[in-house]
């Protein structure tokens, strides 16, 4: 299951005993509709061993500000609160899982 990121809540995510993966990305962004669906199917597959969110940048510029966003999508991987690791532009499932398995 997904997480929806806010100002609100991003510590309490970031707080997770598992690895954290954020999906950085915009409702006009076509390559971020193209990754949705990947970033979906690993939220399921993973379930309990990570945690998967995603952060709209139109809705929380100040976060993706403060993680230096640039191009979307973005994924950022977490480990004990900390930015281990990160993509931008399109990737595969595979690398994604791969990515947040060398996290746990």
């Amino acid at each position: 299951m997904e997480t929806v990121i806010t100002a609100n809540n991003i510590a309490e995510v970031l707080a997770s005993p598992v690895p954290v993966l954020i999906d950085f990305w915009a409702t006009w962004c076509g390559p971020c509709r193209v990754l949705s669906p990947t970033v979906d199917e690993v939220a399921k597959e993973l379930d309990g061993k990570a945690v998967v969110a995603k952060c709209n940048v139109d809705d929380c510029d100040e976060i993706a500000m403060q993680y230096g966003i640039r191009n979307i999508p973005t994924l950022l991987f977490f480990k004990d609160g900390q930015l281990a690791d990160r993509t931008v532009g399109v990737v595969s499932k595979q690398e994604i899982v791969d990515r947040l398995q060398k996290l746990m």
